[in-house]
């Protein structure tokens, strides 16, 4: 009987120490890995001023942006309201960190991430952009983590006719 008793023990000990170690969140193991997982940090809610070198592109307000982990880890929502909510997905392609903006203009820039030195700066290039292009597309998106409080975001932004808008959002976050 007691050797039936330790038996049961031990086997419910290993059980325990097995299903511990399978749903242990794995170490992020590469550069995309890394730069998701700090995309990651920036759920929650946020408001900034955006500042353009186009005066006409501008805006004093405070603009309110939402950022939300989804599908079960697999996926970040990132909503920013200007006034309507532009949508942009973050999610992981194999190797490689995308998003994919679902821009007011009518458009979809798909862009990938290239690593960061620094640990805080997540870079993205553009692939491609379907869509309308009447007015212009995204070209390029720098998110810069400061602290957990504030972060930076710089986009630039083609517009049809040639000119180059880059926009400074800089964003607090929401307590």
């Amino acid at each position: 009987m007691k050797l039936l008793r330790l038996v049961s023990i031990f086997l419910l000990s290993a059980c325990a120490w097995a299903h511990g170690q399978s749903s242990a969140k794995p170490v992020a193991s590469s550069d995309a890995e890394r730069s998701f997982d700090l995309m990651k940090t920036l759920a929650g809610t946020w408001k900034g001023q955006i500042t353009t070198d186009n005066p006409a592109m501008s805006t004093d307000q405070l603009m309110p942006l939402s950022i939300r982990v989804a599908s079960h880890g697999n996926a970040l929502i990132h909503e920013l309201s200007t006034p309507g909510p532009e949508v942009t997905v973050f999610y992981l392609d194999s190797d490689r960190l995308t998003l994919i903006h679902y821009c007011d203009f009518g458009n979809r820039p798909h862009m990938v991430a290239r690593p960061s030195a620094d640990g805080k700066t997540v870079e993205f290039d553009l692939i491609d952009a379907p869509g309308s292009n009447q007015v212009g597309h995204v070209s390029h998106w720098v998110f810069t983590v400061i602290d957990a409080n504030h972060h930076i975001e710089d986009v630039t932004f083609p517009l049809a006719d040639g000119t180059i808008v880059h926009a400074h959002l800089d964003f607090k976050r929401v307590q």
